[in-house]
């Protein structure tokens, strides 16, 4: 059996946040572009994550007109409360950004919406590819080479992909960032001696927006999925098994940590979903290597304390998009060029912000007692600051994207 070979303008690895968003960009612009993705479409709408949304992206999914179920379905909030030391502290986040709202829409909902959208409008999508591998990246030829189908025992086909640019949005483990040469990249990382457990379970909402908590016995918080599905998480070994925590054991710490001496309590539910993540910050630069550019999770993490992921994906594909459309439309190359550049100014930026949330809600074993009472001090400066707070709600809602 021979190679199928094809042909687009833009190939695509990846069908998360960054590959689907930058897809609809660029058919809003008339350029051509093709996703290849390692999982099925029932998987891909399946995995359950979180997800708060800026307003700029909450902005831009609206001017695209892929905004309408997250505008009937999302829950928009004023603000947030942190909480420590057993007392509560809103941030108005809305009155301190001039009008910005906290959105809260889980992930896999946004790329259902992106998903139905895209093969709506007759983009073109391969799902279950295997065996990729990146070609001629420093030539003006570059191709991806796959293998797809031979399900029910038999033979997959090999095929090629001949692109003019491609785009890596397979996240931290695919094959985009290692195609660019080790010698060529450089990889900052920060792993966090914690992790978070999250659970799903049916209940009704215990607070009407999100809780953030820094406690003596580790970090909680407490979110919104729908009015009798709520998603909770609370710091942990990030090494634990996830049998040591029964829902009874569960309960118990989230309540000791997110609870007042006010009398607020914790609505119980049934736990119908519980797992254990580790914490970590990561920067892949440069994100472009000749004819390959890399976006999202391929080129950067972020601990989801500080709720940056997808936007960040988002922010990404929304300069690569502004690029290719320049080349296409004009014939420049400068956008391109400075695309990584560009995109790392705002990334570190969260990468900063996202640090430092992390930083001073969790407790960390690793760090003295001085430090310990250093964090406090920040919360309590925080809260009593209006400039401080102005700082913090500006960067959750999102920077100015220019």
């Amino acid at each position: 059996m021979g190679i199928r070979r094809t042909r687009t303008q833009v190939g695509i690895v990846g069908a998360g946040p960054a590959g689907l968003f930058l897809a609809h960009l660029l058919h809003r612009s008339g350029i051509e572009a093709v996703i290849l993705e390692s999982r099925a479409r029932e998987e891909i709408e399946g995995t359950i994550r979180a997800g708060v949304l800026e307003q700029w992206t909450v902005d831009l999914m609206n001017a695209m007109g892929l905004g309408a179920r997250m505008m009937r379905e999302a829950h928009f909030h004023d603000g947030f409360t942190l909480r420590f030391a057993g007392e509560s502290h809103h941030v108005d986040v809305r009155d301190l950004t001039e009008g910005k709202r906290v959105t809260v829409y889980a992930q896999h909902e946004v790329l259902k919406d992106l998903l139905a959208a895209w093969l709506e409008s007759g983009g073109r999508i391969v799902f279950g590819v295997r065996d990729v591998v990146l070609n001629g990246i420093e030539s003006e030829l570059p191709s991806i080479a796959f293998r797809h189908g031979g399900e029910g025992g038999g033979e997959a086909e090999a095929e090629e992909l001949h692109c003019d640019f491609l785009v890596g949005c397979d996240g931290f483990h695919g094959p985009s960032r290692q195609a660019i040469p080790a010698g060529a990249r450089t990889e900052y990382q920060k792993v966090y001696p914690f992790g978070w457990l999250g659970i799903l379970c049916e209940a009704p909402p215990s607070h009407h927006e999100l809780i953030y908590a820094r406690h003596e016995r580790g970090f909680a918080l407490l979110s919104t999925r729908s009015p009798d599905i709520q998603r909770l998480y609370l710091q942990c070994d990030p090494h634990d098994d996830i049998a040591n925590w029964s829902d009874d054991r569960i309960w118990a710490e989230l309540h000791r940590r997110l609870e007042t001496a006010a009398g607020w309590r914790l609505v119980e539910g049934r736990i119908f979903q519980k797992n254990i993540v580790s914490m970590r910050s990561f920067v892949c630069e440069p994100m472009q290597h000749g004819r390959l550019f890399i976006a999202g999770d391929a080129a950067h993490i972020v601990p989801p304390t500080g709720a940056k992921g997808l936007n960040l994906a988002v922010a990404d594909v929304l300069v690569l998009s502004r690029a290719l459309e320049g080349h296409y439309r004009a014939g420049r190359r400068d956008r391109l060029d400075a695309y990584g550049a560009t995109a790392l100014r705002r990334i570190w930026k969260a990468e900063r912000f996202s640090w430092s949330m992390t930083t001073m809600l969790h407790t960390n074993p690793e760090e003295t007692s001085f430090e310990q009472r250093i964090r406090m001090a920040e919360l309590d400066y925080l809260v009593h600051s209006r400039a401080a707070l102005t700082a913090l709600a500006e960067n959750y809602v999102g920077l100015p994207f220019d």
